[in-house]
């Protein structure tokens, strides 16, 4: 790659907003690729991160499809659900070295992204960030966490990575490159799936869950009921996976709600099949009964049909 890396973050919302405005306020080379809407909306407002981390106010370039413009890294942000058509409009953006780093939750999606471009494009991708969007469009960062990590799927550390890295090096945020980037995946699958589930199922944050006796032991059995599925695949699932995971719960503030339930508050869609529905359909395929699981994702279709009926 050349040196001074042109950037393309798809959406500017919670997440691709966030650490897409650090690299602007950094002074990298960015550029937000938006929709008409959000478009109108940041030119009006600019880019406006309210972080307890440092706040800023940002004038970011902007695109829409269809528009001209090639870029060494995209910088993937959007909702599962979003991502089947986000996807034709990016080849337009990327030239042969382009570099695609997935910052979606869950793993379902590097499946379909390995099949839309070629697999060496695609790099693993993982952020830890407590943000939401705010009705005036505005970047909302809460907690003290802004953890952004990436890297090549097959352990190594390559050039291009070591180069992306080098990019974010003076950011305002914590972001390093791994050669466990897919251990760290399925890691953070874990943890998300428990905390969007506990959370949607009881439709309260942490704290109350976790004082609650049954709240805890429900916690406990989803987690290893996860694992168990994990296990029927490939990947790198630890001995350790469950230990952290239930240390990970016990730290977390009582006010900690997932971005699923905040979604849910606010009406709406929940990425509940590609999260939920993924483990599911590998549990069905290896035959491991998921009785916590399913009762998740149970309650979050119904609130998919509610939504969509009312």
């Amino acid at each position: 790659m050349m040196m001074g890396l042109k950037f393309l973050v798809v959406g500017a919302g919670a997440v691709g907003g966030y650490f897409g405005g650090r690299l602007l306020e950094a002074g990298e080379d960015v550029t937000f690729l938006v929709r008409p809407n959000r478009r109108k909306q940041l030119e009006q407002t600019g880019l406006v991160l309210q972080s307890v981390k440092g706040s800023a106010k940002l004038d970011p370039p902007l695109i829409e499809k269809g528009e001209a413009g090639t870029f060494d890294v995209v910088l993937l942000s959007t909702k599962a659900y979003q991502l089947d058509n986000v996807l034709p409009d990016l080849k337009g953006f990327m030239h042969d070295d382009t570099v695609v780093i997935p910052l979606l939750n869950g793993i379902g999606h590097l499946d379909t992204l390995d099949r839309y471009f070629n697999k060496d494009t695609v790099l693993g991708g993982l952020c830890f960030i407590e943000s939401t969007l705010t009705e005036e469009g505005h970047i909302l960062h809460t907690s003290s966490g802004h953890r952004l990590t990436f890297g090549e799927r097959n352990g190594e550390m390559s050039g291009r990575v070591t180069r992306i890295g080098e990019s974010f090096e003076k950011t305002n945020a914590d972001v390093e490159t791994s050669i466990h980037i897919s251990e760290g995946m399925w890691r953070k699958y874990l943890f998300i799936t428990t905390l969007a589930s506990i959370t949607t199922l009881f439709n309260c944050p942490v704290g109350p869950i976790r004082e609650s006796e049954e709240g805890r032991a429900f916690t406990y059995q989803l987690i290893d009921e996860i694992i168990t599925v994990m296990r029927h695949t490939d990947e790198p699932i630890k001995d350790d996976f469950a230990d952290k995971a239930w240390r990970q719960f016990m730290k977390l503030s009582e006010e900690t709600k997932a971005s699923m339930q905040k979604d849910l508050e606010k009406g709406l869609p929940v990425e509940a099949d590609h999260i939920q529905g993924y483990l599911l359909q590998l549990a069905e395929k290896h035959e491991v009964s998921t009785p916590y699981l399913q009762a998740v994702y149970t309650n979050l279709k119904v609130y998919e049909r509610m939504k969509d009926d009312g």
